[in-house]
């Protein structure tokens, strides 16, 4: 089972930009995330903390590719070029 980690590291003008890790067994990645405040709202409906979105994020991308393949920093919306399917999934995930 794998293990992600989210923390905000800064709270830009205009959204966040967090640090997750991705642990499993003895091997771990690191990720710098950014996320504007309207992607969030846009997602979500502010009705989860912008943690969880990243969090669920890291599961989706989980379920589709290893740890290691994917990237070290990115803004979230990067998600939909390699995944078109991401916001209709993420915003079922987030609003059940």
């Amino acid at each position: 089972m794998q293990k992600i980690d989210v923390i905000s590291t800064a709270s830009q003008g205009d959204g966040w930009a967090f640090h997750v890790s991705v642990s499993q067994g003895a091997g771990q990645t690191t990720h710098r995330v950014t996320m504007t405040r309207d992607v969030y709202e846009r997602l979500t409906g502010a009705i989860c903390a912008p943690e969880e979105l990243v969090r669920a994020s890291f599961e989706f991308l989980l379920e589709r590719e290893p740890k290691e393949s994917i990237l070290s920093e990115f803004d979230i919306t990067v998600i939909s070029r390699y995944f078109p399917s991401y916001e209709d999934e993420i915003v079922q995930r987030i609003r059940i």
